[in-house]
């Protein structure tokens, strides 16, 4: 049973992929808890199960065996593609690698198509809540530019945003500095940072070790199964 402390849970999770080539098991009876406020960063080698484990926990795709529970909620068990869609875009935000920006859409409309989508606050609150977040992030004097308009730094930077468009307690990150230099990658943990002192729990998958020192927490996950789980929390 989940604590009231616990954002994920994650209970005996197993993930097998089938095709014609045969069965590859990605994840392999997966046990974790991660608990509200924590910053949690994810290593592992290229097909080690990082990317599986982040899509069990954002409900991208399903377990072949085991649970998830995510904030008190049971993600797969008697819940729908259309209910977990919902769910998603109202309790969790996801960061991208590649930011994943509509291009034709200037950086407010970005943020604000996410409260679009999960049908959350006021149509006349959006614009404003879009430009505080992006104000938060230091991008209030780009609300209207385009993404091919600011560096790639300040694309992620809006991605965080859009992120945070409907106060999620939970926020996932895939690589988040992963196409970005040192100090547009340290700006971005630094806001993790805060996110987690805010209460919000952070998951990161990144490969880049001066980075998982910064966290309180910090998973190392190879063929299928978490080998190592290192806490830094005072």
């Amino acid at each position: 049973m989940s604590t009231p402390e616990a954002m994920v849970d994650m209970h005996g999770v197993v993930k097998t992929f089938r095709s014609s080539a045969g069965e590859f098991t990605a994840l392999k009876g997966v046990d974790l808890t991660i608990n509200r406020g924590e910053f949690v960063s994810i290593v592992g080698k290229s097909g080690s199960g990082k990317s599986t484990l982040l899509n069990m926990i954002t409900g991208i795709d399903h377990p072949t065996q085991g649970r998830v529970v995510i904030g008190g909620t049971d993600i797969y068990t008697g819940v729908t593609e259309s209910q977990r869609s919902r769910w998603r875009g109202r309790n969790l935000g996801i960061v991208f690698q590649f930011f994943q920006l509509l291009p034709m859409l200037t950086l407010l409309e970005n943020v604000m198509l996410a409260m679009d989508f999960a049908e959350m606050y006021d149509f006349d609150e959006r614009p404003e809540r879009a430009l505080e977040l992006l104000r938060r992030v230091g991008l209030e004097k780009f609300a209207n530019k385009l993404p091919v308009l600011v560096s790639t730094g300040q694309q992620q930077l809006a991605a965080i945003a859009r992120a945070l468009a409907c106060d999620p307690p939970l926020l996932v990150a895939d690589e988040p500095t992963g196409n970005l230099d040192s100090k547009s990658a340290n700006t971005i943990v630094d806001l993790f940072e805060k996110l987690a002192h805010g209460g919000k729990t952070v998951v990161m998958v990144t490969h880049d070790p001066s980075l998982t020192s910064r966290t309180t927490r910090n998973l190392t996950i190879a063929d299928g199964l978490l080998v190592s789980d290192s806490n830094r929390q005072s």
